[in-house]
């Protein structure tokens, strides 16, 4: 089989190369892999912020797979020859707190950028009955950060106003998901042709931040200057000043990303009076990413997938990763 290797820091050091096809071990599964979407964090991963002492080079990138079982070893109780699954995107978090030895795939995990994955049957689950392969790899990383943040930790339901920030696979999903559970969804994005497909997807208001930098105000103005229940921030740095100056007293911002800013500041004075929830969200466990699948099946929803690529393609996706997409990046690896 073929199987992306990075033996040093840096795009220019993916290969592919040739490895036997892996045999299951105890409680282990084989799976063929068809389709894996990318995340920001493989990028950083691949570049070498992300390499330390629990992650050592040569390792192969990326976490999250759709596939199918080839292969079971023994005691292998969840799964069987045949079925369509997700890799999980922590391995050994199940529910409730993260524990301390649980690890990431493509990370302190071998990654997924392979024809053929061995995964512990406890690091995967079923796909979606409603989307092909390439669709729901884009569930792993992405639509559970989305879900953790909406349902499992926010509880949003309809009547609250959601404001997410940006256009990247996280935050096309919590518009999706919010909507979906009948809230309004306020987008700020980057341009007028990125705020015209956000309310094609459903948002009720799109703000261009280029064109309005203080869209913190305009969210103000728009719920009637209450403010916004719940926040998105994927942008960190001072951002995070605006996105507590547009919450309601009360109201959560769910930590996502940073977008290249080292650290968050926060006024102090707006952060006081305004008593606001904050909560990093770091993915989610596999429960809640078996409720994520269960109400893709049950909502129809479809994710949004920018561009897919073809396996020996990497370079390329990882270069429209970096330059920005709308929605996910997904290499084919398997048709």
């Amino acid at each position: 089989m073929s199987q992306w290797v990075l033996r040093e820091a840096g795009v220019q050091n993916l290969r592919l190369e040739e490895r036997p096809v892996p045999t299951p071990g105890v409680g282990e599964i084989v799976v063929r892999v068809a389709a894996v979407s990318l995340n920001y964090r493989d990028l950083w991963f691949i570049a070498g912020d992300q390499v330390d002492a629990s992650s050592p080079l040569p390792a192969t990138p990326a976490s999250d797979l759709a596939g199918t079982v080839v292969g079971v070893g023994a005691g292998v109780k969840r799964f069987a020859e045949g079925d369509d699954v997700l890799s999980t995107f922590w391995g050994g978090w199940i529910d409730g707190e993260c524990p301390p030895e649980a690890g990431v795939l493509g990370g302190s995990l071998p990654g997924v950028l392979a024809q053929y994955v061995v995964l512990n049957e406890a690091w995967a689950v079923r796909a979606p009955r409603s989307l092909d392969a390439v669709a729901a790899s884009t569930l792993p990383c992405a639509g559970l950060t989305a879900w953790f943040a909406l349902v499992e930790k926010g509880a949003v339901r309809a009547g609250q106003t959601v404001v997410i920030q940006g256009t990247g696979g996280v935050a096309l999903f919590g518009l999706q998901l919010a909507r979906a559970h009948g809230a309004q969804v306020i987008v700020t994005t980057s341009s007028a042709a990125k705020a015209q497909r956000v309310l094609e997807l459903g948002a009720t208001h799109a703000i261009d931040r280029n064109a309005t930098p203080e869209w913190d105000r305009v969210v103000r103005e728009l719920t009637g200057a209450r403010g916004a229940d719940h926040v998105f921030e994927l942008a960190g740095g001072e951002n995070l000043g605006a996105s507590v100056r547009a919450l309601r007293q009360g109201g959560r911002i769910s930590l996502i990303g940073t977008l290249g800013a080292g650290s968050m500041s926060l006024p102090s004075v707006p952060s006081f009076l305004g008593r606001p929830t904050i909560q990093g969200i770091g993915v989610g466990h596999r429960r809640a990413f078996e409720e994520l699948v269960r109400a893709v099946d049950a909502l129809a929803l479809k994710p949004v997938v920018d561009q897919v690529y073809a396996f020996d393609e990497l370079p390329a996706a990882l270069a429209h990763l970096e330059r920005g997409a709308f929605g996910k990046v997904v290499v084919r690896v398997a048709d």
